[in-house]
């Protein structure tokens, strides 16, 4: 198989997709992701992707945050590594992501790219968090990886680099912590949301598991079961769970783009 690396990003999530050898070395070398993943001394990145096909309409997924820490799933990076399985393993446009979390089939048409996540296990639970003397009220739910999702009357000048990491790392939440998501419902009914990401370790422009999440929230408070989610990056996504979040499938969909292939000039980088 012909060894690549890609820069992508999905609705502004962006990722570096290896193939072949650089799929192996993403998938061990803890060392080589924070330096590939660094935005000024590396290439920059939210996470890495290892790929790989496991059958004429199967591939795998191996991804690691920018920290080089494991995360079982991550939402757009599923969508762009579907996309890569279709562009550059030369997969179906239908066809099944084996992610550490659980097998998601994928429909890839162009640039936007559709996943079918199972049910919500469990209803979301609320919890009340004081940080600072300051307390909040949220959701905790987990889309394969776990969530707090906080609604607000208003995100657009929430301070999140401040706000977020003591959620993000407080103790109702164990040692490995959650992924925190602001809320606000917009006046054109999109949900607003704002995501701070455990293992980036900061706000990304978009969190398709937090996507998920947040629409999941403001499903059990009553909206719609299928809602148009927009992104810190200024993206719409589409979550849709006909039946219900917690009794069948929820559909996240959304675009992706391609944006340069990749040679280190010195590996592994220092």
């Amino acid at each position: 198989m012909t060894s690549l690396l890609l820069k992508a990003e999905g609705a502004g999530n962006d990722f570096l997709i290896g193939t072949g050898t650089w799929a192996d070395r993403l998938s061990h070398d803890q060392g080589l992701v924070v330096s590939l993943c660094r935005r000024h001394r590396g290439i920059g990145a939210d996470g890495v992707l290892a790929i790989s096909a496991t059958g004429r309409d199967r591939m795998n997924l191996v991804y690691r945050n920018a920290d080089g820490s494991p995360a079982v799933f991550c939402g757009n990076g599923t969508r762009c590594a579907a996309r890569a399985g279709v562009e550059l393993l030369g997969l179906p446009g239908r066809l099944v992501v084996e992610t550490e979390w659980t097998v998601v089939p994928a429909a890839v048409e162009g640039p936007m790219v559709r996943l079918e996540l199972p049910a919500v296990e469990g209803q979301p639970r609320e919890v009340g968090v004081s940080v600072a003397g300051r307390g909040r009220r949220g959701w905790w739910l987990e889309v394969g990886v776990p969530h707090l999702v906080v609604p607000m009357d208003d995100v657009e000048g929430l301070e999140v680099e401040l706000e977020a990491p003591p959620l993000r790392r407080h103790e109702l939440f164990g040692s490995e912590g959650v992924n925190v998501n602001f809320t606000a419902l917009g006046d054109d009914g999109r949900l607003v949301v704002r995501t701070y990401e455990r293992g980036v370790e900061r706000e990304t422009l978009c969190c398709g598991s937090g996507v998920v999440a947040a629409a999941v929230v403001h499903m059990k408070s009553g909206g719609p079961r299928s809602m148009t989610v927009q992104a810190r990056s200024g993206d719409d996504l589409t979550v849709e769970a006909p039946a219900g979040p917690q009794a069948g499938p929820v559909f996240l969909t959304g675009p992706t783009r391609f944006i340069a292939y990749v040679e280190p000039v010195d590996y592994p980088l220092s």
